[in-house]
């Protein structure tokens, strides 16, 4: 039975795509028992165990500037991608095949000036963690089998706002959703960077369908009382995605 490596299982992706039930026969280690920022642990949990996939949804999300969280992101998003990289480099050298890498990037990679971000849009992060996220995908492309997932998800089991900017516009997907779409990617022979998310939405009329009573305001009013910096218009445009949804005749993801 072919195996799959999951990174970062306990987190809000990983733990979604564990709980799906539609992957089989994965390997869920615990930071204990895999540190990526640990060269020394990933080589120890590679050469211990085998797998045919890694899906890596490992990644420090929240970045703030201080240089403490600059420093965590580094070692986690960088680092520790460069150390999963590295491993499977040897392990595709010692099997003489190769092993097929899933990197879960972000929509942050891009500048946030216009918005409808192509794959081949500048990738000018505007804060640390997209910084971080790009370096990633640096080492992620000297593997062969890769497929790199620009993307953006909510939870709806976990919004607890009340207010929401109605002149903020995004190609967020649910994270049901996202799961649905790494294991078509999984299945395909697809290599490269791919934005996956819906169509264009104001954040407004994507989270009023969860949350009711939610409240409509402008991102000027409220931007001052955010902790970090939102960008008016994140989307992407994700005609790759709907064609390759297509071409497997799945029309309603």
């Amino acid at each position: 039975m072919k195996n799959i490596l999951i990174t970062g299982s306990s987190g809000n992706l990983g733990s979604a795509i564990v709980k799906s039930g539609k992957f089989q026969n994965i390997l869920t280690p615990s930071h204990k028992e895999m540190d990526i920022a640990n060269k020394d642990s990933v080589r120890n949990f590679f050469q211990n165990n085998d797998f045919e996939t890694v899906i890596h949804c490992a990644a420090i999300v929240r970045v703030g500037n201080s240089e403490e969280e600059i420093t965590k992101a580094i070692n986690t998003n960088v680092i520790g991608t460069s150390n999963l990289v590295n491993e499977v480099l040897k392990k595709e050298s010692e099997q003489g095949k190769k092993i097929r890498f899933i990197h879960i990037s972000t929509d942050g990679v891009y500048s946030r000036a216009e918005g409808n971000y192509s794959e081949n849009s500048p990738t000018i992060p505007m804060n640390p963690y997209g910084w971080t996220k790009l370096a990633a995908e640096s080492s992620v492309r000297l593997l062969k089998n890769f497929c790199i997932i620009r993307t953006s998800f909510f939870n709806p089991d976990k919004l607890n706002f009340s207010e929401v900017p109605e002149d903020v516009y995004t190609s967020k997907m649910n994270v049901s959703d996202l799961v649905d779409a790494i294991k078509i990617l999984f299945e395909s022979d697809f290599v490269g960077t791919i934005n996956v998310g819906n169509k264009k939405i104001s954040n407004y009329n994507l989270y009023k369908k969860y949350i009711r009573d939610l409240k409509p305001v402008k991102l000027d009013d409220i931007k001052d009382s955010l902790p970090f910096e939102l960008p008016r218009d994140s989307s992407m445009d994700v005609s790759l995605w709907e064609k390759l949804k297509h071409e497997k005749g799945l029309h309603n993801l």
